[in-house]
């Protein structure tokens, strides 16, 4: 795995009717892991930090409440959902036929699918890769905002591929493209990520809960008292607007593919591979 110190990128900032009100520019740290045949995985350092969790009364659901506090501790998620060719490299076929691209996100790809990606990936590179908890996906998505969207108060189909047919707050309709784009076609957040709003519903690895009364509070994936569903987060290119936010959050059976959901992976260290994670742990 490679480290390229920084990289350099520019976020959007828009206001209630979807105009452009800041750009900024941003930094972040981004490992590289190689794949083979010139196939790369770029994997993005999250600072810690403290958020709140979920929505306020004043929006949202029920679901998204209680509004909690929880600390997170540094990580590397995707820079990019997966994509295609990042699938293909590791597990040498590719579920998703509707929507092919080699820089598209994968998709058709249940819970279980993707943990296997997760386990053959850990398998090839050395490397301890999983799925996101919960927490971790919404702090990684908020990037130190509060807003409903990491990008302000709103969002337009500029910013995101989501279905434009329908507003959020007060910014003009968009388009709906009827399928999903290539990663990296919009903005990122200010921690450097990109298709965090729209494109495919991400898995998360907690069981599913009705609400956040017991949950974690560090960050981590919350696996006791649930049902035996999975959480997806983030919205996807059929999905309304309000169904993109930071806080939203469904629930899919964890053997169940769909068109509509796809995933991106975490590394806790990039220095920490497999058997140094289990003499930790001794």
């Amino acid at each position: 795995m490679k480290m390229q110190q920084e990289f350099e990128f520019e976020t959007v900032t828009i206001g209630k009717q979807g105009e452009i009100i800041e750009r900024t520019i941003h930094r972040a740290q981004l490992f590289v892991q190689d794949l083979g045949n010139g196939v790369t995985l770029e994997m993005v350092v999250i600072p810690s930090g403290m958020f709140l969790m979920g929505s306020p009364k004043s929006y949202g659901y029920d679901d998204e409440r209680p509004q909690h506090s929880v600390t997170v501790t540094s990580f590397l998620i995707g820079k990019y959902p997966v994509t295609q060719e990042q699938w293909k490299a590791v597990v040498k076929w590719s579920p998703s036929y509707r929507f092919t691209g080699a820089k598209r996100p994968v998709e058709r790809v249940s819970w279980n699918a993707a943990q296997e990606f997760c386990r053959r990936l850990s398998d090839k590179t050395g490397r301890v890769y999983r799925l996101p908890s919960e927490a971790e996906w919404e702090y990684a998505c908020r990037a130190r905002t509060a807003k409903a969207f990491h990008c302000g108060e709103t969002i337009t189909t500029d910013l995101a591929n989501y279905c434009g047919e329908h507003t959020y707050r007060l910014e003009p309709k968009g388009v709906y493209r009827h399928e999903t784009t290539e990663v990296g076609s919009f903005p990122p957040n200010a921690f450097g990520l990109y298709d965090m709003h729209g494109n495919l519903w991400e898995w998360c690895a907690d069981t599913w809960h009705e609400g956040y009364s017991g949950a974690p509070t560090n960050g981590s994936t919350w696996e006791t008292g649930g049902t035996s569903q999975r959480v997806v987060r983030g919205g996807s290119w059929h999905e309304p607007p309000d169904n993109c936010r930071c806080a939203t959050r469904l629930k899919f059976e964890p053997s169940e593919p769909d068109d509509i959901v796809g995933f991106r992976v975490v590394l806790a260290s990039p220095g920490l591979g497999r058997a140094q994670l289990r003499r930790r742990r001794l």
